[in-house]
């Protein structure tokens, strides 16, 4: 039996503790895979940029065709209700999930009418640790005429899953996927950003990734505090000469990449100042 962390989901009008059987068998999402979430986090008091998020996974579910049943603020006030049930400091994963429960006109198209939406908090501790060991996947990032790019889909993940999984069989804690085109999109479970020679550079959003909300507000944030910042075309050979390569995400928000093959890195000056500049960002 799967130990879980402390949770408690908002479902149909209740908060329930644990891991509540929600779905059935005969669940869209569970065989169809036709859901879509979004995932906010709670640390140190803080809950940085949750509106986005929340507005976010109503983008989401408009893109898979689902229709969205809550507005951001009667989610964010559901936010406010299930983080108070945990204690001040605990460090949190927020996801809220919408899904349809029956097909429309085919088995296979969801019926938008019958949407749900729950709301899931756990803990969820920060990562700690020196860093990540990364390499390059042999899989690699869908085009949006191949896959829903414009949604937090939980269809998406298996392929970033097999990635993770096929880098962690040979020694690494994460890995690069490249696009179609053969450039650098991301990593398995956050975008990614490096510096050269005094410069911070991070993939393009060209729409074969998320364009990630934890992604967006340290470009901003370094580009306000006057850091040489370049948004662009980036081969994996970039990496591989990189000054320092760190990772940005909501799950882990800022943290550093400390090799690369074989190919030892340190915490650098880009990574401590992205770090620094989006904590003062969260608790301001």
């Amino acid at each position: 039996m799967a130990a879980w962390s402390q949770t408690w989901t908002f479902f149909d009008g209740a908060w329930l503790e644990g891991n509540p059987g929600i779905f059935g068998p005969r669940t869209h999402a569970v065989w169809l895979g036709s859901s879509v979430f979004d995932g906010g986090r709670a640390f140190e008091g803080v809950t940085p940029d949750i509106d986005l998020h929340l507005a976010r996974v109503n983008r989401s579910a408009v893109a898979l065709k689902l229709k969205p049943t809550m507005t951001v603020e009667a989610m964010a006030e559901l936010v406010r209700e299930g983080v108070a049930k945990f204690g001040p400091k605990a460090e949190l994963y927020i996801r809220p999930m919408y899904w349809p429960e029956a097909g429309a006109w085919s088995a296979v198209a969801p019926d938008p009418e019958t949407t749900r939406f729950c709301l899931c908090i756990h803990e969820a501790p920060m990562p700690i640790g020196p860093g990540s060991a990364i390499t390059l996947s042999p899989y690699r990032r869908p085009t949006p005429e191949t896959a829903p790019l414009d949604a937090k889909a939980g269809c998406l993940y298996p392929n970033n899953a097999r990635a993770l999984i096929e880098a962690r069989e040979r020694g690494f804690d994460n890995c690069l996927l490249n696009d179609m085109l053969g450039n650098v999109a991301e990593l398995a479970t956050a975008n990614v950003f490096m510096a050269r020679d005094g410069v911070v550079m991070t993939p393009m959003a060209n729409g074969s990734f998320l364009n990630g909300i934890t992604r967006q507000r340290v470009t901003r944030l370094l580009k306000e505090a006057g850091v040489p910042m370049v948004e662009g075309t980036l081969s994996y050979r970039d990496f591989q000469q990189a000054d320092e390569i760190f990772s940005v995400g909501n799950y882990g928000k800022v943290q550093p990449v400390i090799r690369i093959d074989d190919r030892d890195l340190q915490p650098g000056p880009f990574y401590r100042r992205a770090r620094e500049l989006y904590w003062a960002f969260a608790h301001a």
